[in-house]
């Protein structure tokens, strides 16, 4: 039993720092993009990133699981072509995890690229950096902030998922199973002593992960 228990946490985490990494290199050129458009075509493209903060869980999850099972087209394509299943796998909650984070690392570091004084870059210009030297030497350091506040964000987001996991994933022990779909698995079965131990482990991550950041931001603006 407790080989289970700390299986399940640890593909929880694991799970929410694979995410959160990939959620970093996609969302942060995703941000810098929206924060310099001009087009008129940028409000749908917010829409479009920003549809899982409003989409109940499982309607988001229930298309991901129409789109990924081998009897669609593309899932039938990524089977067949590249040998990938996405349904009831691992490889399943981390694609569907991006997708229904990307929102929680997108919306703070935009906010902070949109925030940030139009001098810093013009003077890096000025002096012959490129953008991509601008945007890591300049205005990633500028916004720390943001930063980590859409990683602390996507991170605790990931771990705390249940709609989107259970519809893609399933509650495969060592597989899919993680600490959402674990806790209300044991409720049905009314074992509430060990959902509670899970629930506890995650209530005390919230907090110190929250508390951490608040500390940080703390800091970072007292320093200015």
């Amino acid at each position: 039993m407790a080989e289970a228990f700390w299986q399940t946490l640890g593909l929880t985490f694991q799970l929410a720092a694979i995410t959160t990494l990939i959620l970093l290199l996609l969302g942060v050129p995703i941000a810098y993009a929206l924060s310099q458009s001009k087009s008129r075509w940028k409000p749908l493209l917010e829409a479009l990133i920003s549809m899982p903060l409003v989409l109940p869980p499982t309607v988001l999850g229930f298309y991901l699981l129409l789109a990924f099972t081998p009897r669609s087209a593309f899932g039938a394509w990524l089977d067949d072509t590249m040998g990938i299943q996405l349904v009831f796998t691992f490889a399943g909650l981390v694609v569907g995890s991006v997708i229904y984070s990307l929102p929680f690392m997108v919306q703070p570091v935009q906010s902070g690229f949109e925030h940030l004084p139009a001098h810093l870059a013009e003077a890096s210009y000025s002096l012959g950096k490129s953008k991509l030297q601008t945007l890591l030497r300049v205005l990633l350091p500028n916004i720390k902030s943001s930063l980590l506040t859409g990683l602390v964000l996507s991170f605790a987001h990931t771990v705390g998922e249940f709609g989107v996991i259970l519809m893609i994933g399933g509650n495969i022990p060592g597989e899919t199973r993680v600490a959402s779909i674990a806790i209300y698995d044991e409720v049905e079965a009314m074992n509430y002593e060990l959902a509670n131990q899970y629930a506890l482990v995650l209530v005390i991550f919230a907090f110190v992960i929250l508390a951490i950041v608040y500390g940080i931001n703390q800091r970072v603006l007292g320093g200015r």
